[in-house]
């Protein structure tokens, strides 16, 4: 391919393994670009040695502020432009809220959160002046409802989301989109190699946090999900001329957003129950 081929071109952070790995396979094997973004880009060897005329491998510690800008920048001049960016790089943290240390709490927060921030602006300027993109952060099923001991995890995940939602709004008069993953659990290296355990253990935490601990870690490798699939499912969002602003993946993260949909609806009408009427009455 020369270099006025006009396939997409997707910049993806976080590709070193799981579902930024898979999905930039996928989005190569459909004749896409791709500069792939990870923390030691050597991981990243063989895919820009497979398609090196389509991938290019940059070093990108999304936590390092003076990093993610002139990357982004250099990914846009690779090939001439950015048509997709995808925050995928993050990493779980779990224990119940007393038992984990200040400094995770804010390292989960500044690579989740802040790390996707930073590069969502820097690269909104180059998409802005396009007057097309589309922006796909990825979130969880945790932000969907959260569980005992991913209150961090679970929290960053929910600010990436309130934080796409008000770009969804102001991005949309230049012609771009933003689409939010949550997947449920997919077949990755996320339990055994993106999980970090809290920093102490309670005893009393052992029944609620200690207890979905355990069953996730009995999960690991059986992990109902795909993550070729999932990707695919991403390819198609970001191809439909109106994706959704959530995208769920998988039948365990649609169940259990059919169930929070109706939790909330109940939710709803208690609350209106106790308080039918908060404003000012008239006269």
């Amino acid at each position: 391919m020369n270099e006025h081929n006009d396939s997409p071109v997707w910049f993806i952070t976080g590709c070193s393994s799981g579902l930024g790995r898979a999905l930039a396979r996928r989005v190569l094997a459909s004749g896409h670009r791709v500069v792939a973004t990870a923390r030691r880009p050597e991981t990243l060897a063989d895919l820009a040695g497979d398609h090196p005329e389509r991938c290019r491998a940059l070093a990108l510690d999304v936590t390092d502020v003076a990093q993610v800008g002139p990357v982004v920048a250099q990914a846009a001049a690779a090939f001439g432009r950015i048509d997709v960016v995808v925050n995928n790089a993050g990493y779980g943290v779990i224990g119940a809220l007393e038992e984990l240390g200040d400094e995770q709490i804010a390292r989960n927060f500044e690579t989740n959160f802040f790390g996707a921030v930073r590069v969502i602006r820097a690269a909104l300027p180059i998409l802005r002046a396009q007057r097309r993109g589309h922006f796909v952060n990825i979130s969880a099923a945790a932000a969907i409802a959260n569980y005992p001991g991913f209150s961090i995890y679970g929290a960053t995940k929910w600010a990436l989301e309130g934080v796409s939602e008000s770009l969804a709004a102001e991005v949309r008069p230049f012609g771009l989109k933003v689409t939010i993953v949550q997947p449920g659990p997919f077949r990755t290296e996320f339990v055994a190699r993106s999980l970090e355990r809290a920093a102490e253990r309670i005893a009393d935490y052992d029944p609620s946090s200690g207890k979905f601990l355990r069953l996730i870690e009995t999960m690991n490798g059986q992990q109902p999900g795909d993550p070729d699939k999932a990707a695919d499912a991403i390819i198609a969002a970001v191809a439909a001329p109106n994706p959704p602003l959530r995208l769920v993946l998988g039948k365990y993260a649609q169940d259990k957003a059919r169930r929070k949909l109706s939790a909330a609806t109940r939710e709803l009408d208690a609350s209106i129950a106790l308080a039918p009427a908060t404003e000012f009455t008239a006269g």
